[in-house]
């Protein structure tokens, strides 16, 4: 439909290709922002050749490539493809996995400190409850049954998730430093640590096992088609039966 006043129509046409405000706002947005920041490596992740060995799908024949850890987190996926990093889908799963890591997303031993050579302990032990913890079981109605809640547990006591250095037999509690929570580590049954890829220590009843970096303990599993996938099913299964027929009257 032909606009009624010229004027307009000659304004129009007059800025058809000029950029709108809001695209324009995006598009400094765009230029001015600032890199994302390098994270710091762990005690579990020190180096390029750890990470890619965690994340799985073959990844860590890349280690070659990134020959630095801020070149694994400031690289764009069009770098790393000029290196060699292919195919695509490769691409992407590195980018997703580093902005994981960047974000401080730990798959099981990323967040541990005592670690050497790639291996840790983690174990259950007893610990003093904090000043609120006690004061709040002391008030109470019923503060002894409270404190004799279990047989095998110290009064004014509760069990956590430690993490020692992998010949350690003992721990000493430090109350200057708060207890962690380990990702994907929990107890169980009130004594026994349970987590993936863990190797219990022969003698210690399941409360003290061992960590160590392992190919593709991170990694998100791929899903895999059958029989060629929902829409191709029939005829692929067709094609099979078929051929199964030929071989047999062959």
């Amino acid at each position: 439909m032909a606009l009624r006043n010229p004027r307009l129509a000659l304004l129009s046409s007059r800025f058809a290709n000029v950029p709108s405000i809001t695209q324009q706002c995006i598009r400094c947005l765009h230029k001015n922002t600032a890199p994302r920041p390098v994270p710091s490596p762990t005690p579990f992740v020190p180096d390029v050749p750890t990470f890619l060995t965690l994340i799985g799908r073959d990844m860590s024949k890349h280690a070659s490539r990134l020959t630095s850890w801020e070149q694994l987190f400031t690289l764009s996926s069009s770098e790393l493809r000029e290196l060699g990093i292919e195919p695509a889908r490769q691409r992407r799963y590195l980018l997703r996995q580093r902005e994981r890591f960047r974000n401080g997303v730990y798959g099981p031993g990323g967040d541990l400190e005592n670690v050497v050579d790639g291996m840790a302990q983690l174990r259950v032990v007893e610990v003093p409850k904090a000043e609120e913890e006690v004061a709040k079981t002391a008030g109470s109605t019923d503060a002894a049954a409270a404190v004799m809640a279990s047989a095998n547990l110290s009064p004014f006591t509760k069990r956590a998730i430690v993490n020692l250095l992998p010949d350690a037999t003992e721990y000493k509690h430090d109350g200057s430093k708060p207890l962690r929570k380990f990702a994907q580590m929990k107890i169980h049954r009130g004594t026994m640590i349970k987590g993936p890829f863990l190797k219990p220590i022969k003698g210690s009843n399941g409360s003290a096992a061992l960590i160590q970096v392992q190919e593709g303990m991170w990694e998100d599993k791929q899903g895999h088609k059958v029989d060629g996938g929902e829409r191709r099913r029939a005829e692929v299964r067709a094609k099979k039966r078929s051929e199964e027929r030929r071989k047999g009257t062959a």
